[in-house]
């Protein structure tokens, strides 16, 4: 067995997808912190002004890079286990933010040193890294369908829709060019749901599995 990351854009199914390959392959599941984190609703609610007063942006980020390192230390310590998206992915959040303008470049310099030195913390572990993510891939289209049936609502405001845009458009070439700490195996979100279609769940998982073979096969798996 082997340690698997869940990846992929907001509303894309990585919840429902690592719960189901958590009950196929008799694995723990580490979720993203969401229902109970404080700080989100507010990062998609607030103003501009708000956003510039309170710094919602950063402080979530830096949220999730403490979530996310507690949940990664507790995975990598055994061999089966499941992270609904993982430390790795927050970097890419963190970037747009700053891009855009939400977060500060002292802001970012902090949390890419905070970022740096939880990873040398990780080899210290058992594990060094994952060994597969599994990338959820879509179109923008099913993005939006998505969250929408998902129905947060705070993630409903049509203002939003230009953010999601923009997370989107760089995602599939972070993952294919800059990701790096485990081999990456693509999904098509477009033509797959897991949750309505068990035909899907089950290739899914067929999937998965067949990966996990070859890379058990192979002399480098940790």
């Amino acid at each position: 067995m082997a340690v698997i990351v869940v990846g992929g854009m907001i509303g894309l199914g990585k919840t429902s997808v690592a719960a189901l390959l958590g009950e196929a392959l008799g694995s723990d599941v580490f979720y993203e912190s969401v229902e109970e984190n404080p700080i989100l609703p507010l990062f998609y609610t607030s103003t501009p002004e708000e956003i510039e007063k309170y710094r919602y942006p950063f402080l979530l980020q830096l949220y999730f890079l403490d979530t996310r390192f507690k949940s990664i230390k507790q995975a990598l310590v055994h061999r089966h286990n499941v992270l609904d998206r993982s430390i790795y992915e927050d970097w890419y959040f963190a970037k747009v933010n700053k891009e855009l303008g939400r977060i500060s470049e002292l802001e970012f310099t902090v949390y890419e040193n905070l970022a740096a030195n939880m990873m040398e913390e990780l080899k210290e572990l058992p594990k060094k890294a994952p060994d597969l993510m599994v990338y959820l891939k879509g179109s923008f289209e099913t993005v939006l369908h998505r969250i929408g049936l998902r129905g947060r609502d705070f993630e409903q405001d049509p203002a939003l829709v230009e953010y999601y845009r923009t997370l989107w458009s760089g995602y599939d070439h972070w993952v294919m060019n800059h990701y790096n700490a485990s081999e990456v195996l693509v999904i098509d979100m477009d033509h797959t749901d897991v949750v309505a279609r068990p035909e899907d769940a089950q290739r899914v998982v067929a999937e998965v599995k067949e990966r996990l073979k070859l890379l058990q096969a192979e002399p480098s798996m940790c």
